[in-house]
């Protein structure tokens, strides 16, 4: 088992969690995860990943408006949003960023919340979380127009883009976030992009309850199983998970001031 962890992205608000949620809390800090970062995608989950964070010292919580949710955003949300922003639990603003996958909001709808969320972030100094699916070229526009030739802070969610927009990122100053899609049989050149980035712009996620990692496929996913990814991204780069778990963990602390 490599040492202390991090899990930079789980939605532990989900109703995936509701029927043994302390259990896979108590497996998930038996498994050395020492942190779980929370996220909320709408008004409602940002409520109550800000709640879990209150109740449990190993939660905090990131607060924001997924793209695919973008259009349903009511008069009054956004505001509110901006209000927990500011929340001493809140660590993060997102997640934010572009889905031209479901193709179910329009582009420019997302792009003006994908720019609200990192106004935001700026506003509150902390960091956003960037969701990306299939619309990499554009997810890059937005970033370096936003950076507007300074460094961001903020991380690349479960990222599985190329080189290119790899580079682009991490020249931006953004941190990459590896989830349970880098561990898959299949997934020969995610890792060798994960394999280039330096270590100290490293997170590990579970996105749990979904994409367990290898071992694990199929199943609901949970924040325990973030180290069957830090082992896979261990292997890429040729060090010890307990190495790798340092360095992660390392990262995610300064990331997202975390104590």
């Amino acid at each position: 088992m490599p040492g202390s962890l991090i899990d930079t992205h789980c939605h532990l608000e989900a109703d995936a969690f509701r029927q043994d949620f302390d259990e896979v809390i108590q497996r998930a800090l038996d498994a050395g995860v020492e942190r779980m970062l929370a996220i909320g995608i709408t008004l409602a989950t940002s409520h109550a990943v800000i709640l879990l964070a209150n109740r449990y010292p190993c939660i905090s919580a990131i607060v924001g408006v997924h793209p695919n949710h973008t259009h349903e955003v009511k008069p009054g949300e956004w505001e509110r949003i901006q209000e927990l922003a500011t929340h001493p639990q809140v660590v993060a603003v997102g997640e934010t960023g572009l889905d031209n996958y479901w193709k179910d909001v329009p582009l420019d709808i997302q792009e003006d919340y994908f720019r609200r969320h990192i106004a935001l972030a700026r506003d509150v100094n902390k960091p956003f979380i960037v969701h990306c699916r299939e619309a990499e070229a554009d997810v890059v526009r937005v970033l370096q127009d936003c950076a507007g030739g300074q460094q961001l802070a903020g991380a690349m969610h479960a990222f599985c883009g190329s080189h290119e927009t790899a580079s682009a990122c991490l020249e931006l100053g953004l941190y990459l976030s590896f989830g349970g899609m880098l561990t898959y049989r299949k997934n020969d050149a995610i890792r060798a992009v994960a394999a280039t980035v330096p270590l100290d712009r490293l997170l590990v996620e579970t996105d749990a309850p979904y994409l367990a990692p290898q071992p694990y496929r199929g199943k609901r996913n949970e924040p325990a199983w973030v180290a069957a990814t830090c082992q896979c991204l261990a292997e890429t780069h040729g060090v010890s998970a307990e190495h790798m778990a340092e360095v992660t963990t390392a990262n995610a602390k300064r990331l997202f001031s975390l104590q």
